[in-house]
């Protein structure tokens, strides 16, 4: 299996698929939660189960999101990752941490999650990445504006629901919120069929309360602190 889809996503235009070259884009890739991670991926299993019974709902797998943006002047990925593999940051083109859990560990690097974007950088587990990649823009501003932003995001703790919307910050949020803030239409993305991505509307919540200045901006450690 290759980066490329399994079937052609909604939205996605042939040069996403066919892997065409173009002088700037913004592809979307999901990739199964815990791909490569029997551990991360059973507590996932069992994450969801808890919660569609709580719901009343049918189980749905899960995805994790990341972002590739190429522009003219090179190539970017931008995810969030933890843990923290090791303290060379630079490398990986990390622009923000934020904690994992709770503010009172952050200071010790298991605790933190760390935000990239990371120019020339790999994906982990991309070939199992499922309709993917999707196609979201190739405007070479729009591009510029979300590798802008990315040294934005709210450092929110992962895993915790600080905002009271019934769903917790992660790696989806992130994405999320990259998109909604760059004014990408983030009402028609959608995870793949039969599956769902928590803690993306957390994202999308969370860039329209700071357009509307109702809620601050919770800035991160930068990577040389």
């Amino acid at each position: 299996m290759t980066s490329q889809s399994r079937s052609m996503p909604s939205g996605a235009s042939e040069a996403s698929v066919t892997g065409e070259p173009a002088g700037a884009a913004i592809d979307l890739y999901w990739l199964p939660l815990g791909a490569g991670g029997h551990f991360v991926r059973l507590n996932g299993r069992i994450y969801e189960a808890i919660r569609a019974f709580l719901e009343r709902r049918r189980a749905f797998d899960l995805y994790h999101s990341a972002l590739q943006v190429r522009v003219p002047e090179g190539r970017y990925v931008i995810e969030m990752a933890w843990p923290i593999p090791d303290s060379d940051g630079a490398y990986r083109g990390v622009v923000v941490e934020g904690p994992v859990g709770s503010h009172r560990m952050e200071r010790f690097r298991p605790f933190r999650y760390e935000v990239r974007r990371w120019q020339d950088g790999v994906i982990p587990d991309i070939l199992e990445a499922v309709a993917s990649p999707q196609r979201l823009s190739s405007d070479p501003d729009r591009a510029r504006s979300v590798l802008d932003l990315v040294g934005s995001v709210p450092a929110l703790v992962w895993g915790r629901d600080e905002l009271g919307v019934g769903d917790m910050w992660n790696s989806n949020s992130v994405v999320s919120w990259l998109l909604a803030r760059s004014g990408l239409p983030i009402e028609e993305i959608q995870p793949p069929v039969g599956g769902r991505a928590p803690g993306w509307e957390v994202g999308i919540l969370t860039a329209r309360h700071q357009t509307d200045s109702r809620l601050p901006v919770v800035h991160g450690r930068h990577a040389s602190l």
